[in-house]
């Protein structure tokens, strides 16, 4: 079970979970990488931001009283739609079906980033599971995270849609680092081949840092454990997709967490802000 360890001032590691197109498993990816989270000790919380087409809670058997829509609509605060998933994981559910949440402006989304400043809760990590593509919001709330994870398969569309989502991060965002996670590899060798074909392109045309997160092997298993509405990391541990997500989540752990806020829009900046104060004797620069 998650420790108690750190004070509920302290700023959590934020990590955004993107795709440039959908049906690559990247919610997939969020629940399993926040499931082993968790099963690590550390308190995890995964927030759905697909705004429109929301499913974490779905994948993970859930039944919400309140989403995001409602915080929008003012019939709740933001604390009051997160829900308890297995072994403790705190999961903040999106509205499905709600085509004006897929339509918020711009602000609105800044506005739910800044949200997270004043959720009192203890939170080491969490996993923000993003809408496919390049919307705006999805462009926010990889900005506004310390990483983000780029989940792409190895077919033409899944590349050239990864490619066009990292070159706007990069462009319109300052986005310079940024995780790839490569999805249902048919063997060992088409993880690093399909990330070598990314890294070529992005090389050669963008100022931005790749970094082969790893490779999640197609997985009957995986499958089955959607199915059941389960993370596979608990429904079938053993499994290799089980396996290799806990390696993904180890090699997360072992980033480094921010300091100090960075001077533009990112989540729990008031917590950064005041480690920043604390660790310099006063306000950050």
């Amino acid at each position: 079970m998650p420790s108690d360890a750190a004070p509920a001032t302290a700023a959590p590691r934020v990590i955004a979970v993107a795709s440039g197109k959908g049906g690559v498993g990247k919610t997939t990816t969020s629940v399993n990488l926040a499931a082993a989270m968790v099963n690590a000790g550390q308190r995890t919380l995964l927030l759905d931001t697909d705004l429109g087409l929301a499913n974490v809670d779905v994948m993970l058997g859930l039944s919400p009283r309140f989403t995001l829509a409602d915080v929008f609509a003012g019939r709740c605060e933001l604390a009051d739609t997160i829900l308890e998933g297995p072994n403790g994981l705190m999961v903040v559910p999106a509205a499905s079906g709600k085509q004006h949440m897929a339509q918020l402006s711009p602000q609105e989304h800044v506005g739910l980033v800044h949200a997270f400043s004043e959720l009192d809760r203890s939170i080491d990590t969490m996993i923000v599971d993003n809408a496919a593509g390049i919307a705006d919001g999805v462009l926010t709330f990889c900005q506004a995270a310390q990483d983000v994870i780029v989940v792409v398969c190895d077919e033409p569309a899944s590349i050239t849609d990864a490619y066009a989502l990292i070159k706007v991060l990069n462009r319109d965002r300052g986005v310079q680092r940024v995780q790839v996670l490569c999805n249902q590899v048919q063997d060992a060798s088409e993880g690093p081949a399909l990330f070598e074909k990314l890294q070529r392109v992005t090389a050669r045309f963008l100022d931005v840092t790749l970094n082969h997160l790893g490779s999640i092997p197609r997985d009957e298993w995986l499958r089955r454990a959607v199915q059941r509405q389960e993370a596979v990391v608990d429904a079938f541990p053993s499994a290799p997709s089980a396996v290799a997500y806990r390696g993904i989540a180890r090699r997360a752990r072992s980033w480094q967490s921010p300091a100090v806020a960075r001077g533009h829009v990112e989540f729990f900046v008031d917590r950064l802000v005041a480690s920043g104060a604390q660790s310099t004797g006063g306000l950050p620069a």
